[in-house]
Parts: structure tokens; C-alpha cells; sequence
């Protein structure tokens, strides 16, 4: 029963946002905010179509469920809608290599998760980012019977994580560190694989574990594991999870690509918060150990109606930045609104 709860109001956080988007589908280019709907211009639905095909590489990682709407994109026509002739350099699970991807050419564009990058643009790479995409991804578990039944409860105790520059660790530190506990010296974060996380769990070696989907869905699905926290509850249900980012020169060189792009991307994502059957099973053609039920549930469960550009995104990649300072992963003497302002490319302008 705790499970359909969540999967209920999560769907409803899912819907609400789907609001945003539908000027989107409307052919509506969100120009200014994607929270203040009385601020977006009218646009015919074609005016960010480019005048000529324009063939680009856009890294991914193919398999990931949140990355469906843009795996199956083309067969809703969203990037041809821009003449856009998209090819998908598939990056598996390494973000790092992605990102790296973009900054050094062999890629145009990407899609990544916004804790996972913000610390490498700090170091430099020459990529802008241009939207955020969607909400959701960032699961924190523990046993149906746990003690531990708040964040604060986990003081003194061990998270288990599968990667400890991974996004979900940054985002419960941040969370932690929010419910008045020291995500350095209060909590220890020890490093599995992501195949023995529950068995850990389930041994009492560890208290809670962080992940994303389909991992956590599974997990939940079982009904031996129950949701102790995730970002598509309190402000963070309103914040991007994943961002576009696309090649400081496709930005700088070819703006009207990348606003092709983005918008593409977004009205893929807007396609799935409204049609999450219809993605997933279109995605069996590329997913891997999975099935229509379980993709269409992810879907459901995380926010794809959500999206952020211009002021609105910048603000929430500030509030990021911000919050990671807290937990000693952005440099203290950063400024967070200068430097969300300084790797974010108004491409609609």
C-alpha cells in the first residue's frame, strides 16, 4: 500500500508540472520562464525550425529510463518537426566521459544529471547548458521495517552508494545536511556495487541506500523497502534533475541549432509526462532487462512535464550550486548565481 501512495502522489507532482509544458506541445518556445507561463511569448510552431536538415551527435545514455522520451524522440517526429538529423553516441553509465564527450567535440550535445556535472563545469569544459529537462531519478531506501524513519534518524549510521561522486550521494548529503546532520562527520557512505546494495541492506551491514531507476523501482516494487526520501518531494520536486548541455561552440556558433535542439528534447519530454505508455513501449527497442510495465511506472513516477529555461533555470542551477557548497563539493569561494549564469546559454533569446 505504501508503494501505490507514492507512486500516486508522485504521479500527481508528475501531472501538476505537465501544466508547464503544454504551450510546448502547442508549438509555444519557452523563451523566458518555464514556471511563469504569462511570461512566454507566442511562437508559431514551426519558428525554431532550421531552414536546412542539420545533422549533429547528441551522448547519451542510451538505456536509461529517464533518457526514454529522447531515445524514441524520433519516432514521435520531434527532431525532423526541427530538421534536425539526430545521431546518438550512447555513453553507457559514464557521465564523465559524456560530458568530456561534448567539451572535446565528439559530441554536439548531451543529456546529464545536473549534481554529476555542475562540479566538472566548475573545473572548466567548455559546454553551456541550456534547460532542464525533467525532475525526478534520485531514490533513498531502506528496510520496510528499518528504525531509521527520518533523515535526521540516520545521524551516526552508514548510507550505501554506488559511486561517491555519484548524483544521488551529493543529493542526500544536501538533504542531510538540510535535516541537521553532517553528511562528512556524521554519516559514513561506503561504496557497493549496485547488485549488492539491498543484499547490504537486508544484512544490516548499512542503513539506507541511494540510487535511481530502475533500481529503486524494483527495489520498492518488492514491497521489502520503502521510500525515506527522494528530489521529487518538498522545493526539490520543482528542481530540474537532468539538463541539456550542448558544446560552448554549437551555443556560441550556431545558436539556432542548439534552440532546435533543446526544444526538441523538451517536447520529447513533454510527449512522455502526458503518453508514459506509449515511450516505454516504444523504448523496449533499446532498453535492456526491462518492460513496458516497469518503464511506463518510472515515467509516471518522476516529473517529465517539468522543464526550466532561462531566469528559471539559472535559479535553479544557483540553488545547486549553493547547496553543494554546503556539503564541500563546490568551492566555497564560488559564486553561485555568477556561475550558474556563467555556464547557462539563453539559447531562445
Amino acid at each position: 500500500m505504501k508503494h501505490t501512495a507514492r507512486y500516486s502522489r508522485r504521479r500527481f507532482l508528475s501531472l501538476s508540472s505537465g501544466l508547464l509544458a503544454a504551450p510546448l506541445l502547442a508549438g509555444i518556445s519557452p523563451r523566458l520562464f518555464a514556471h511563469d507561463m504569462s511570461a512566454m511569448p507566442q511562437a508559431e510552431g514551426h519558428a525554431l525550425r532550421l531552414p536546412a536538415p542539420y545533422k549533429l551527435k547528441l551522448a547519451i545514455n542510451q538505456s536509461a529510463v529517464c533518457i526514454a522520451p529522447v531515445t524514441v524522440a524520433e519516432q514521435q517526429h520531434f527532431f525532423s518537426k526541427y530538421n534536425l538529423d539526430v545521431e546518438f553516441v550512447n555513453f553507457g553509465s559514464s557521465t564523465d566521459l559524456l560530458l568530456e564527450a561534448i567539451a572535446t567535440g565528439k559530441a554536439d550535445a548531451g543529456i546529464g544529471m545536473a549534481l554529476r556535472w555542475l562540479k566538472a563545469l566548475e573545473q572548466g569544459f567548455d559546454v553551456k547548458l541550456t534547460a532542464g529537462t525533467h525532475g525526478g531519478c534520485l531514490n533513498l531506501l531502506t528496510s520496510k521495517d528499518s528504525p531509521f524513519t527520518r533523515l535526521d534518524t540516520l545521524k551516526g549510521q552508514t548510507i550505501g552508494v554506488t559511486d561517491m561522486a555519484g548524483p544521488d550521494k551529493n543529493f542526500f548529503a544536501i538533504l542531510l545536511k538540510r535535516h541537521g546532520v553532517d553528511p562528512i562527520a556524521d554519516v559514513q557512505w561506503k561504496v557497493y556495487p549496485a547488485d549488492l546494495l539491498s543484499v547490504a541492506l537486508d544484512k544490516q551491514e548499512i542503513a539506507a541506500i541511494s540510487g535511481s531507476e530502475p533500481f529503486s523501482y524494483r527495489l520498492l516494487d518488492s514491497g521489502k523497502y520503502r521510500l525515506l526520501a527522494s528530489n521529487m518531494s518538498g522545493e526539490y520536486a520543482n528542481l530540474s534533475c537532468c539538463v541539456v548541455g550542448v558544446s560552448g561552440s554549437l551555443a556560441r556558433d550556431r545558436q539556432p541549432v542548439a534552440a532546435a535542439l533543446t526544444q526538441a528534447l523538451l517536447d520529447a519530454h513533454s510527449y512522455a509526462a502526458e503518453h508514459p505508455e506509449s515511450v516505454a513501449d516504444a523504448f523496449m527497442a533499446h532498453a535492456l532487462n526491462t518492460n513496458v510495465k516497469e518503464v511506463a511506472g518510472i515515467l509516471h513516477g518522476q516529473a517529465h512535464g517539468h522543464h526550466a529555461v532561462g531566469p528559471a533555470f539559472v535559479n535553479e542551477l544557483t540553488q545547486y550550486v549553493s547547496d553543494l557548497q554546503r556539503v564541500q563539493v563546490i568551492k566555497p569561494s564560488t559564486d553561485p548565481h555568477q556561475f550558474a549564469e556563467s555556464i547557462y546559454a539563453n539559447v531562445f533569446a
